[in-house]
């Protein structure tokens, strides 16, 4: 696939970086910041052009007439969508994504079609990271939570602990302890590896278990591997940037939400915007102002600065004064090393949600969702089945669906919703929506071609 992405900024390089790391993609970059230019370059094999994104001349000379698709995730929404105007325009761009982070233009969806503003797909990032920082606050437990099939079912992620009921048990033990042969073992990672989740696989106190279960099965789930429960109610969030707003905003009907907000202008608008949450002013990695707040007190301390490493020493000193659970949108492996050593419980990063919502548009065959997980060196990946003499799915067994080694069919909802049990005799039908579990990313491009 031939892609054009214009901004070379965290989103548009971690997106390039990606995807040009990928078969058959051929990425070109446009960015007015040749330094941002000359590092992506070195990181990865692909084009760069040096210019204006919308400009209809820099944008010939990307090769915008040849691309399949337009990625615009430049700084300025009306660069974005002014892109996305000429490519349709000019060379009869086929799909075309653009980064809209302004509710003016966002809240008006009609201005996004054909015969206006020809944008295919709107991104969002703050609103992407809100919503799954959320879903791993409404889940006691879970360090990720991901939606599938339009939420009917969802793969969690969990670390066990030693009073678990189902730690030290085999995972045919699952079933039988919960007369549940809907919920599934996804995968099992265990000091880094991971684990080929069979039958007799034990689990144990430590591992990292992904698991597929309808929503209301969600919680009892949880309990199971590590009897975390509590709902959280007291939440105080680090910054008010759009992100840190959106959260607040979100949360703040059924939750007691308090947000620091360093800027003075910042925090009144946000105070003057949100009806019950409460803002402080002050400097979140400020312990005294932590200790007056209470922070022992809070259920989830989450850091949503534009600043990684404010993230972080601001979760670290909350969670040091007895914070129940932190977290820290923090994009950097190393960074992202300190939650694994138990510093922070829960590092988000921001780059791999959008992108995990980009590649759902770019994957092959008919592939609706994509998540990224373990730092991008996994994926699970939702395809529709669809009936075709050329098939490779439909009409099949999962045993007979020769996946690549690394891969498990792990959840399959039927098109009238219905979640299926998933065993090696289990039949693929038409427009059945499968998700794949993939340890080995390399493998993407053969478990797309079995949904093509």
């Amino acid at each position: 696939m031939n892609i054009l992405i214009l901004g070379a900024g965290r989103v548009g390089s971690a997106s390039a970086i990606q995807l040009a790391s990928e078969q058959d993609n051929e990425v070109t970059v446009v960015d007015m910041d040749d330094e941002r230019l000359d590092k992506l370059s070195s990181k990865s094999d692909l084009r760069v052009i040096e210019g204006n994104a919308s400009h209809p001349n820099i944008l010939m000379s990307a090769g915008a007439e040849n691309a399949d698709m337009l990625i615009a995730v430049t700084s300025s929404d009306e660069v974005n969508m002014v892109s996305c105007q000429i490519a349709s325009t000019l060379f009869n761009t086929q799909t075309k994504i653009a980064r809209i982070r302004q509710a003016e233009y966002t809240k008006h969806s009609d201005l996004f079609s054909e015969g206006n503003i020809p944008v295919d797909f709107i991104l969002s990032p703050e609103a992407l990271v809100t919503n799954y920082i959320a879903e791993v606050i409404e889940h006691p437990g879970a360090f990720q939570v991901l939606n599938f099939a339009a939420g009917k079912i969802k793969m969690v992620g969990v670390k066990t602990k030693q009073h678990g009921f189902l730690v030290d048990q085999p995972i045919s033990h699952l079933h039988v302890h919960l007369g549940n042969e809907k919920v599934r073992i996804a995968a099992v990672y265990r000091d880094g590896e991971m684990i080929s989740p069979g039958g007799a696989t034990v689990i144990k106190e430590g591992d990292e278990v992904y698991f597929i279960a309808a929503p209301e099965d969600i919680d009892y789930m949880i309990t199971e591997f590590n009897q975390d429960q509590e709902k959280a109610r007291n939440i105080t969030i680090a910054g008010g940037g759009r992100v840190g707003y959106k959260l607040a905003a979100l949360l703040e009907k059924d939750n007691h939400v308090k947000i620091i907000e360093k800027d003075s202008e910042r925090a009144k608008y946000i105070a003057e915007k949100l009806e019950s949450a409460i803002v402080l002013k002050g400097d979140s990695a400020d312990d005294s102002l932590l200790k007056e707040e209470n922070i022992e007190n809070s259920d989830v301390f989450v850091a949503t600065t534009n600043s990684e490493e404010a993230n972080i020493l601001s979760a670290m000193v909350a969670k040091r004064m007895g914070a129940k659970k932190v977290m820290a949108i923090a994009n950097k492996d190393s960074l992202s090393d300190l939650a694994e050593a138990g510093t922070i419980d829960i590092a988000i990063s921001a780059e791999r949600i959008t992108t995990s919502a980009l590649l759902s548009h770019v994957r092959k065959g008919d592939v609706v969702t994509v998540h990224k997980l373990k730092r991008g060196n996994a994926e699970a990946l939702e395809a529709v089945a669809h009936d075709h003499e050329e098939s490779n799915a439909v009409g099949k067994t999962v045993e007979e669906i020769n996946l690549p080694e690394g891969s498990f069919i792990t959840g399959i909802v039927s098109h009238q919703g219905e979640i299926k049990a998933v065993h090696g005799d289990t039949m693929i039908e038409a427009d059945d929506h499968v998700v794949v579990f993939i340890d080995n990313r390399d493998t993407i491009g053969e478990i797309e071609t079995i949904f093509a």
